[in-house]
């Protein structure tokens, strides 16, 4: 029997290839409802057709209308010749040594975009990515060294969950017990310059008559696009993370170019809008550390005055530096990493400590980035 590479899952290859043209995947009710209108459907099934099709799609995970066995199979046949619910080709599966699993998946223009499964003890966090590449070139991450080629659809970006789901094998969708119980919006690219379709996608992932994740599960994590956090508060309502990774303008314009357009002032203001109107949940500040750029004791102290400044329910996610090839900062020591913690914790802002994970697969916060651009950077330094 032939053994696989440590750290490398097997592919079963889909039976339907993912066809955005074809796909009902990412399309509302309505929306595969007006479909079925158009290839001749009755106009008194189509609405009935549509609710069979996304409880096939979403609550069993359906890659083929030959598996809709309440649907005739002569409607099948004609779903067939028209549509398809595929997925796209996956071209890695990784598992780290800590559990973690990375998939590559490839969409058919070719593109392609890397998404995570974190497993934990009460919990297992998605990691979903909304853009191939990304445009806002923090210094820090290694996404952000490749350059923005466009934005995710709702069929792919929903699709990141349905592949994790398949290799997860968590079909049918359960009410409780999930693996993929909380979804967190900060792969590749930023979610809030994708705004309608990642609002698209997670009404979708919401929908109660499929996969049915609550609100309260999904975290969209932004650098900081200030007039789309407000938008995000009154049209999509999931919980809020911003990269916030440094407290005076100087610095965070330096490894945060956004910084320049939305300075911390304008930032803060939003989010403390966003806080009054989730009534008062918790905004999480992502803080990755940076050996003698923001990790002194002065930042700490900075940060939490911010904070209570502007009345922000929030906790701080303290991140150490997660390396990646080519990169120019350093990791602080983590007496460092702990005095900074311990700070925070004693004026009565939880700041948890990041446990780095999948970082042996390049899965770790900040090191995603295309397999295809990684290889073309290195195939040119030959």
């Amino acid at each position: 029997m032939k053994t696989l590479p440590l750290g490398v899952e097997p592919i079963v290859a889909p039976r339907i290839e993912f066809n955005e043209s074809r796909s009902l995947i990412g399309l509302t009710h309505d929306e595969v409802a007006q479909k079925l209108r158009e290839i001749g459907v009755p106009e008194k099934q189509c609405r009935m057709r549509a609710q069979q099709i996304w409880h096939w799609i979403y609550f069993r995970g359906a890659k083929s209308f030959d598996e809709m066995s309440n649907i005739s199979k002569e409607m099948r046949v004609k779903l067939n010749e028209h549509f398809d619910v595929g997925r796209p080709e996956i071209i890695e599966a990784l598992i780290s040594k800590d559990g973690t699993r990375k998939w590559l998946m490839k969409f058919p223009d070719g593109q392609e975009v890397e998404t995570v499964f974190i497993p934990e003890a009460d919990r297992g966090t998605l990691c979903i990515s909304s853009q191939v590449g990304c445009t806002l070139t923090c210094t820090f991450c290694h996404t952000g060294t490749q350059r923005l080629v466009r934005n995710l659809t709702p069929a792919e970006i929903v699709m990141q969950l349905l592949v994790a789901r398949d290799f997860l094998e968590e079909w049918p969708s359960p009410s409780e017990g999930r693996l993929v119980s909380t979804i967190v919006l900060m792969g590749m690219g930023e979610p809030l310059y994708n705004f309608e379709n990642v609002k698209k996608a997670m009404q979708i992932v919401m929908d109660d008559n499929g996969i049915n994740l609550s609100r309260r599960r999904i975290t969209l994590s932004t650098s900081g696009v200030v007039p789309e956090i407000y938008r995000c508060g009154e049209e999509m309502g999931v919980n809020l993370a911003i990269s916030f990774h440094a407290v005076d303008d100087e610095t965070r314009s330096k490894i945060m170019p956004i910084n320049n357009k939305y300075p911390i002032a304008e930032l803060l203001k939003a989010l403390q809008n966003y806080a009054g109107i989730k009534n008062s949940r918790k905004i999480t500040f992502e803080y990755i550390l940076l050996k003698d750029v923001n990790d002194s004791d002065e930042a700490a102290h900075k940060l939490v005055k911010l904070i209570k400044d502007y009345k922000i329910p929030a906790k701080v996610n303290l991140i150490p530096f997660n390396p990646w090839p080519g990169s120019t900062f350093e990791r602080p020591s983590k007496s460092r990493v702990a005095k900074f913690s311990d700070i925070i914790f004693s004026q009565g802002i939880s700041a948890p400590i990041r446990t780095t994970r999948g970082e042996d697969i390049l899965a770790a916060c900040g090191q995603l980035k295309s397999e295809s651009e990684k290889k073309r950077k290195y195939n040119k330094g030959l």
